[in-house]
């Protein structure tokens, strides 16, 4: 069963700072749940096959000067027409002038208007990437999230393996925690997953024997972030002895999170095993390979090409 996600009208007018020209009833209960917007342009010529109420309209110039060249008679009809389809809420960019035919068609069909002073297609992409956080699919996982090198690393394990323990030799080191314990992934995109932590508990980790600490506060602003993308996976198991690990690495694994796969990595740990070390150099020869440099493949290449020669 799926879940729809919801945001208040009042988040995005704060977000994008939008001016209020009506509200039928006060922004923060008034609940976005569509994260597609449109620029009504055959709505106002008359064509509402496949019309989406859901979804947040816009007027730019276009649309604005469309109007204003139809006859007086023509435009108080297409105006009435789109009003009565009672959009999600209509936003007139480039601060355009809003008559009082607007306000009172508005009113008539309690239709949420609000204006912006930035360009339509600038406005546009800021509002479409805003929604699409807001209302991404998601789910959480058990595990911590920690960016390295501008990488975001998902470690993934059972309790008590050293998630962690390894996050906090990593913030030592200089690179940052995103969630501890319980970590919110949000499908952005197509291509793209990015986690943060549930409020709650942003920026703490628990440690066994020690308790729950700041991380904010012992480490610095610099050693916490909100959100990450989230680049690999790292899955952290007990070693298992007489078990043959990837000694090359040359099998490709990808996890796979809201549909989109995220190539991911076992390792194993053990005492004397350096994890916050092996992070940094997995979460650097994985930055490597999305730049086309693959040490693995080359070096199975070198050797066949050894055996090759001989």
């Amino acid at each position: 069963m799926s879940v729809t996600y919801t945001v208040s009208l009042q988040k995005i007018i704060d977000e994008l700072s939008l001016e209020t020209l009506h509200l039928p009833r006060p922004a923060n209960e008034i609940m976005i749940d569509c994260a597609h917007i449109n620029r009504p342009g055959l709505l106002l010529a008359g064509f509402f096959d496949h019309y989406d109420a859901a979804r947040i309209q816009i007027i730019g110039r276009v649309e604005y000067l469309y109007l204003q060249k139809l006859d007086e008679e023509t435009r108080k009809k297409r105006m009435e027409d789109f009003f009565a389809a009672r959009p999600a809420a209509l936003i007139i960019s480039r601060g355009q002038a809003c008559g009082e035919d607007y306000m009172s068609l508005a009113q008539k069909y309690e239709v949420p208007m609000l204006r912006t002073e930035e360009s339509t297609s600038g406005f546009m992409a800021a509002l479409i990437a805003y929604l699409n956080v807001q209302l991404a699919p998601r789910i959480t996982r058990h595990g911590v999230l920690v960016e390295v090198y501008g990488e975001g690393v998902l470690l993934l394990g059972e309790s008590g393996v050293g998630k962690s323990e390894a996050a906090i030799e990593l913030v030592k080191r200089g690179h940052r925690l995103i969630a501890d314990d319980a970590v919110e992934i949000k499908r952005v995109s197509a291509k793209s997953l990015v986690g943060t932590a549930p409020e709650v508990i942003r920026h703490y980790v628990e440690l066994r024997g020690i308790g729950v600490v700041d991380i904010r506060r012992l480490f610095g602003m610099g050693a916490v972030k909100l959100t990450e993308k989230i680049d690999l996976i790292i899955n952290l198991e007990q070693w298992k002895e007489g078990y043959m690990y990837d000694r090359l690495g040359l099998d490709e694994q990808k996890t796979d999170i809201l549909g989109i796969k995220v190539p991911s990595i076992v390792i194993p740990v053990r005492p004397g095993r350096n994890l916050a070390i092996i992070i940094e150099i997995a979460a650097m020869n994985n930055r490597q390979k999305k730049m086309g440099y693959d040490t693995p493949k080359e070096f199975s290449e070198r050797i066949m090409n050894m055996m090759t020669e001989e």
